[in-house]
């Protein structure tokens, strides 16, 4: 064991984490049978507005998680690792298009009549996703809400009560705080909705950073949180609860969406991103719509991300510090990385992720050299380690930064230093009228490493400063377990390093 990288972690950690992480060994909490309260059934199916359907996970025979199918054989099949089985049990198909409401009928009993033998379902993280899709279900099937059924959703939210995640906190607490104010809503439970609207608005006002971010500064947990708000405030005022807070926070994260997307409305890859998660960023703007939400776009700023672009080319470029200091899971060592398109397509690329599982693949996904970034001997800017753990943080400081024009939404040029080796590492990103340039700058040697799209053209890249330069196979991920075939530039340096992109 290294006890200087696990004190180098435990002291970001909140006391909150610790205190829970202990009781959380000692204290179990039990599924109880409850009775539901009596649902108000002037709920009708035109009320509840349509919301974002599911990506198709289920096809009458297998299910598709991850990219992995293969058919049901537990609730507690982990054989494809723990998130594929996390998926089994959110149950999202029930939102899925093209699935009857027999077959959605069918499953619910079954995952109730087999819930004492299931361990991986009653995790508060599925609890909370699973009886959020259970009561959309049975908002726009309210025939389907029998007793025996609703007894047992009003049970797993009693028990999501006691197993809140204050020991993770970050997007798993504020997932629970968005099933409790659904979950009591719904059962028109005053006093589970009076906590939960406190824990959410709580979580809320933590993890959403003044321009609209989510702390975690990942685009797809922020897409997936805002699709959930989006849930919230739809079952809620469906429910005769008043959501204009929620509206509040809604719109501030669909302005910081519109910021973020490329221009044509793709999602960014950095840090822990994929796509098939989360709702495409088209489809929460139209949900948005659909609930009467109007939004602004709002400036990049305390996300860390800033955006350059010309008539050809986009870049977003990340110079940012880690927001989520004690909930750093989903945080990659890729201080002053970037992605670069070229006439709307991908050039230069995120690495991506393609599992979650705690091996080799998911270790260097996260690391330094997978990403458009510049390492000295192989080392992390910031250590990360143990799959969803940061030990040492580096710390950047921007020294400049021009604006296009004064609205502040697109950057002519921008200078930082981050002190991830030892002493200062600059970059400065600039764009040109027809050029994207990076200048680096460390006192002895580095290698900046550049990560090309699968059909990109090297000879786009002019590099000067270099004593060495390596062109290698590499794979990249933009799903999860799905991989493409790319090459990476190994561009070797000491002291100053300029390349240009045109």
């Amino acid at each position: 064991m290294n006890y200087k990288l696990l004190l180098e972690t435990l002291v970001h950690l909140k006391p909150t984490q610790i205190v829970f992480q202990i009781l959380s060994k000692v204290s179990r909490p039990q599924l109880k049978s409850a009775i539901a309260p009596k649902i108000p059934f002037e709920i009708e199916n035109e009320r509840l507005i349509n919301p974002i359907p599911k990506y198709k996970s289920w096809d009458g025979k297998f299910f598709c998680f991850l990219n992995i199918k293969d058919t049901f054989i537990s609730w507690n099949q982990t054989g494809h690792g723990m998130l594929w089985a996390y998926n089994l049990n959110y149950m999202d198909w029930l939102g899925q298009e093209c699935i009857s409401v027999i077959e959605c009928e069918q499953w619910i009993d079954k995952f109730i009549d087999e819930l004492p033998k299931n361990k991986v379902g009653l995790d508060p993280y599925p609890i909370a996703l699973r009886s959020i899709n259970w009561i959309k279900f049975f908002c726009k099937n309210i025939e389907s809400a029998t007793k025996p059924r609703l007894d047992s959703l009003y049970s797993q939210v009693l028990l999501l009560e006691k197993k809140l995640e204050y020991r993770l906190l970050g997007n798993h607490l504020l997932e629970d705080a968005y099933a409790l104010y659904i979950g009591g809503a719904f059962f028109h439970d005053e006093r589970i909705l009076k906590s939960a609207t406190k824990l959410l608005l709580g979580q809320l006002k933590e993890q959403v950073l003044p321009d609209g971010a989510h702390y975690e500064q990942s685009v797809m947990y922020h897409c997936i949180l805002l699709d959930r708000l989006l849930d919230a405030i739809n079952v809620g005022e469906r429910c005769a609860v008043n959501g204009a807070e929620l509206r509040h926070y809604a719109e501030r994260m669909l302005g910081h969406l519109e910021s973020i997307v490329w221009s044509d409305g793709d999602m960014l890859m950095a840090n822990d991103a994929a796509h098939g998660i989360a709702p495409k960023p088209t489809e929460i703007f139209d949900y948005a719509k659909r609930l009467g939400i109007k939004w602004t776009a709002i400036p990049l700023k305390e996300c860390g991300y800033r955006k350059l672009q010309n008539e050809h080319l986009e870049a977003i470029v990340d110079v940012g510090n880690i927001t989520a200091t004690y909930q750093p899971g989903h945080t990659h060592a890729d201080t002053f990385n970037y992605e670069l398109r070229i006439d709307g397509k991908p050039f230069v690329v995120d690495t991506g992720i393609s599992t979650y599982n705690k091996t080799e693949r998911r270790q260097l996904e996260r690391s330094t050299v997978a990403h458009n970034a510049v390492s000295v001997d192989g080392k992390n800017s910031s250590e990360v380690w143990g799959g969803f753990r940061v030990g040492r943080r580096c710390h950047s400081i921007v020294e400049s930064l021009e604006f296009r024009d004064e609205s502040q939404f697109e950057v002519k040029s921008i200078k930082a230093w981050h002190d991830g080796y030892g002493k200062k590492c600059w970059r400065t990103f600039k764009m040109t009228g027809d050029a994207f340039e990076i200048e680096d700058e460390f006192d002895g040697e580095a290698v900046s490493y550049v990560h090309l799209a699968q059909d990109a053209d090297v000879e786009r890249i002019k590099v000067e400063g270099a004593y060495k330069i390596e062109v290698k196979p590499w794979k990249y991920s933009t799903s999860y377990n799905q991989f493409h075939d790319g090459k990476v530039l190994e561009i070797h340096f000491n002291g100053q390093l300029k390349y240009t992109i045109r």
